[in-house]
């Protein structure tokens, strides 16, 4: 009985500690609760909020430095929130990435042309 007691009590600590945390309603303390966020990004998180609530992930991630989207996704994963929304990678931004890279072509091995 007393076991089953304890590890009732464990679990409920386990999945309070894995519970979301809202970047629109959370205090200081439970933004640093985040894994990757310390006390200068809840800061400016919080210094952000004051402008207004932060309305989607691409606002906080507009409106936030140092938040970009590969860390929006990261403190997704560790269980950030907008809205109770979890992070998902718009297509434009995808699209932004693919942009950004090279694409090779046959040229790019071969030797330059020689003039005449």
């Amino acid at each position: 009985m007393i076991r089953t007691l304890v590890a009732l009590v464990i679990a409920a600590f386990a999945f309070a500690a894995q519970a979301a945390v809202d970047a629109n309603k959370a205090s200081q303390a439970e933004l640093e609760t985040v894994k990757g966020i310390g006390p200068g990004l809840s800061a400016k998180i919080l210094d952000a909020r004051k402008a207004g609530a932060f309305k989607d992930w691409t606002d906080l991630v507009d409106r936030v430095g140092g938040v970009g989207p590969g860390n929006a996704a990261r403190f997704s994963q560790a269980g950030l929130t907008v809205n109770n929304s979890p992070y998902v990678a718009s297509a434009a931004a995808q699209a932004d990435k693919t942009a950004a890279k090279p694409k090779a072509t046959k040229a790019e091995g071969a030797a330059p042309a020689s003039k005449p």
